[in-house]
């Protein structure tokens, strides 16, 4: 190996970082424009935020104030005239961006303010399939309403949003619980150490992976799992225990409305086991089960379940997940579960950290590119497929002006349309009509040019008559979508073959 070639870099993405082409940009572009769409139609503005925020603002993701870089990519920022370089860390989410906004436009901003975001995030944590670094979310949100309607309206329109970006009825379900309702058994148990009831929080979380037993370990002095890994659990009292693993049973009865949910959950809090708090999140439950039939959102969209806990350090009431129902597979066909592609809730802390008043606050997020890889899986991605342009080929630089009129009149009409720049043969260049996705090619050789006419040849066509006929030679002899006219047809012609 020559000193130059072992100092060349090798080419290569970083770790948790991805190329996207054509196929993937058009099927996250298209969930983001009709999503988009959606919330606009439910009178929700645009915003959009800086990539970089100042670290400080994203609160509870700094792990080091010295060099905040752990789950945020960071970086200094030059020194002010004190000296004094400010770290700055790209976005984690468009919640954090959105409180740091609002805090600081609250005089001038329509309250409650009503916006929606979208766009890439970064986390700095270890990639793994299907896990990346950067990806892109869409998001909607309400701040400066404490309304239950608020947090009703988000979810709603979630439902809406999902069904706008390829979801039918089914294929989705939006769950709802509320914080309060585990702060309530919390505090009518006699928890009170917060890390006792983070590790509670989390055992719940994990309550459709391991079951009732697998939690209940959680919740008590711990797990060994198969790998021989052991969980230190939340060593709560038996009593405690029990109160949860009703709260988990009551919406398990196949078919229980939300508001048989309801009545489920307190029902299973035995008495005086619920709380003030969880006395308070059942209302706020019960007001949004109002909303969300005053707007016609079916109990097979939107169900109650106490399970949901998510964002343990985060969210103060109202919490949902959507969650895929679809049958996925991975590229081996091997079944695959998604689950979740995004959830939300109310968050009424977020905001206060900038101003010290309590500002209520509700949102709903998803996934764009893990949906748009969920529906993939899912066989649904045949209308993300990328149609190249049609494709003038070469013959003889004599002729480039007739190859050049072709192109320009095309993309006059409206119709993606290239000029092969390369310097290949006639074979090559069909070869590569095909590989860019051309639904048809123009020919114009000598003996076309000299007669007024053109050749085009349809490439969709030809496509699927060639994946329906094994003898070579009977392809040939069809001559499948070939057809030559009078020059001044070209535009009709390739039109007819697009439409």
């Amino acid at each position: 190996m020559t000193d130059e070639a072992s100092n060349r870099p090798e080419a290569r993405a970083p770790r948790g970082f991805a190329d996207r082409r054509g196929r993937d940009l058009t099927a996250e572009r298209r969930i983001v424009a009709r999503v988009s769409e959606v919330y606009e139609r439910w009178g929700f503005e645009a915003l959009e935020t800086p990539a970089f925020e100042y670290a400080d603002a994203l609160g509870k993701f700094l792990p080091d104030a010295d060099r905040p870089n752990e789950g945020v990519f960071a970086l200094q920022d030059d020194p002010d005239s004190e000296g004094n370089g400010q770290w700055m860390a790209l976005r984690y989410d468009h919640t954090a961006p959105l409180a740091r906004f609002a805090a600081q436009n609250w005089e001038t901003l329509p309250k409650p303010f009503r916006r929606y975001a979208y766009g890439p995030v970064w986390r700095n944590e270890k990639p793994g399939p299907g896990r990346f670094r950067e990806f892109w979310q869409c998001d909607a949100d309400t701040v400066g309403s404490d309304r239950p309607e608020a947090d009703a309206e988000i979810i709603a329109m979630g439902c809406e949003g999902l069904r706008a970006a390829g979801l039918a009825a089914g294929q989705a379900v939006i769950r709802v619980s509320n914080r309060k309702l585990f702060d309530g058994l919390f505090d009518a148990g006699g928890i009170t150490d917060p890390v006792q009831r983070l590790t509670a929080l989390r055992a719940v979380d994990k309550y459709d992976r391991l079951g009732v037993e697998g939690v209940r370990l959680l919740l008590g002095e711990g797990r060994l799992d198969e790998s021989g890994d052991y969980t230190k659990g939340a060593n709560l009292p038996a009593s405690v225990i029990g109160a949860i693993e009703a709260f988990l049973a009551s919406a398990e009865a196949p078919g229980l409305s939300r508001a048989g949910v309801l009545d489920a959950v307190s029902g299973a809090a035995r008495s005086g086991f619920l709380g003030a708090a969880g006395e308070e999140a059942l209302k706020e439950l019960a007001a949004i089960d109002r909303a969300l039939n005053a707007m016609g959102v079916s109990q097979d969209d939107v169900r109650f379940d106490p399970a949901i806990v998510r964002g343990l350090e985060y969210y103060t009431g109202a919490v949902f997940e959507a969650e895929l129902l679809l049958d996925t597979k991975d590229e081996k066909g091997r079944a695959v579960r998604f689950g979740s592609i995004g959830g939300g809730g109310r968050y009424d802390d977020l905001v206060s950290r900038f101003t010290g008043q309590s500002t209520p606050a509700t949102g709903f997020s998803f996934g764009v590119s893990r949906l748009a890889s969920a529906l993939r899986a899912a066989g649904r991605g045949d209308e993300d497929v990328t149609r190249g342009p049609v494709v003038a080929i070469v013959f003889s630089e004599d002729d480039m002006q007739h190859y050049l009129d072709a192109v320009s009149e095309l993309r006059a009409a409206g119709i993606p349309a290239e000029l092969y720049l390369g310097r290949a043969g006639m074979k090559a260049q069909m070869k590569y009509a095909d590989r860019r996705g051309a639904p048809a090619a123009v020919i114009l050789g000598g003996d076309e040019i000299a007669a007024g006419q053109v050749t085009i040849k349809d490439l969709d066509a030809g496509r699927a008559r060639a994946a329906a006929i094994t003898d070579n030679n009977a392809w040939k002899a069809e001559r499948p979508g070939q057809q030559t006219v009078a020059r001044d047809q070209l535009v009709a012609v390739v039109r007819s073959i697009i439409e």
